[in-house]
Order: structure tokens, then sequence, then C-alpha cells
């Protein structure tokens, strides 16, 4: 419905600091990211030997965000979130330790001479893709069974990522509808997502990209909505089928 994000890729520059976010979700999404780390770490979480310097640049880019951060308490050796919960700070394991203090999933992208390839991840809320599939494979693979993904698409995409500057992240939105309100989502990269029949949540990711100054990283970071349609204002209904959703 905006037109500075109805084309492909649709990015625009983040405001200040604001790439992780807090939202009224955060002590749902949070105890659900917990369980998944503590019971499913090789489902939701991958990086490369290669990519662990990266890694451990991100979770200090992160601590050092959260200091900042309203509701946030941190210790030499712990993090407390807004919802009360006391993460130990493990920095031999910096993917899984991010994932335990924000509600976004961070997947990093790093350059391979031709183009970006997804070095690691810590992704606890996939929507219709799986881990293990994607790491170690460069964004057009990635993106194979993306139809709107075209060549044009894909351009575009690596322009902007050699692009990104440190100081400025950007971000872009999707929206999906759904009938399962489910946030773990994983699909095999053959398998399509089922249509929705009754058309009851709309799933929105905000992704922002962020630079890291040293290793030259690119930070995917995925912030996950979901809505109930009925809750949507009337306008937005009508953009959502406007835009063949």
């Amino acid at each position: 419905m905006d037109p500075r994000t109805a084309r492909l890729p649709g990015i625009l520059p983040v405001e200040g600091d604001d790439w992780l976010r807090v939202d009224d979700a955060f002590a749902g999404q949070m105890a659900e990211r917990d369980a998944r780390i503590a019971t499913d770490a090789a489902l939701v979480h991958g990086l490369l030997e290669s990519a662990r310097p990266a890694a451990e640049e991100l979770l200090e880019t992160v601590l050092a965000k959260l200091a900042r951060t309203e509701g946030y308490s941190l210790t030499a050796g712990s993090v407390t979130r807004p919802d009360g919960i006391t993460v130990p700070l493990d920095r031999t394991a910096p993917l899984r330790t991010a994932g335990r203090l924000v509600q976004e999933d961070l997947c990093l992208l790093q350059h391979d001479g031709a183009e970006h390839v997804l070095t690691g991840a810590i992704l606890c809320f996939p929507a219709s893709w799986t881990l293990s599939e994607k790491l170690g494979r460069p964004m057009t693979r990635i993106h194979v069974p993306v139809d709107h993904y075209t060549d044009d698409v894909a351009r575009r995409v690596q322009r902007l990522f050699d692009a990104i500057r440190p100081e400025q992240p950007l971000w872009r939105m999707n929206a999906l509808v759904y009938d399962d309100p489910a946030l773990f989502q994983p699909r095999p990269e053959g398998a399509k997502r089922p249509p929705p029949v009754e058309r009851l949540f709309m799933r929105c990711e905000r992704q922002c990209l962020v630079r890291l100054p040293v290793s030259r990283a690119v930070v995917f970071a995925i912030h996950t909505y979901l809505v109930r349609l009925e809750d949507l204002e009337p306008a937005a209904r009508d953009g959502l089928a406007a835009a063949g959703l």
C-alpha cells in the first residue's frame, strides 16, 4: 500500500538505531525461542566455522545495542531481558546466545567474491524454509523456489548488499496470509506451502540489513509479526486483497 515499498525489494533506510525491536509479543516469542534453542538446536542453528569471527562480532553488536535498550540489564556475564529472564553470556556459542536475547532471527551473509552466501543463522521462526538446506548457499541458490525472485531482482539485491554501509542499516517488510499461526514453520525446498483456505492470519517479517564494520558481514535480522486478519482495519484488508494476498 506504500508506493515506496511496493516494488521489490522495497528497501528503506532504518530510522536511527531501530533495527532490533521489543514489542507486545516479546515474552511469548522469547519463551518459544528459549525452548527451540534448548530442544531443537540442530534445526534452528547453523554456523560455518569460517563465519565464527562474524558471529562473535554480531553478538558484541547486539550486546552494545541492548545496553541502550530500555528493559534490558547487562552484567559482565549475563543479560536480563524485559521479560525478567536472565540469560548467561556464552561467547563460545555466539548465535545461540544472541538468539536468546532478541526477538529477531539473525542470519549472517558474507561475500564469496561473486555474491553473498548464508554462513550462519539462528532461525527459530522459519517461514516455509529450512536452514540446513540453505546454509553455505549463495543468495541466488537460496531463492530458487521463490517465483518472484527473478534475475533482475537478484541483481538489484546483490547491488544493494554491496552498497550497505555500517552506519546506515536498511529494512524491508513482507506479508503472507496463513491459516496456521505457528511461528516455527520449516518446509523442505521442494514442498509448496499449502494455500490458505480460511485466511485467518497475516504474517509479516520486518527484515533489517546491517553491515558489521570489522568482518563486513551483512546481518539479516527478521522480526516476525503475526496478526489475525479480522483485527486489521478494512483498508489494510483491502490492501492485502489488492496485492493478491
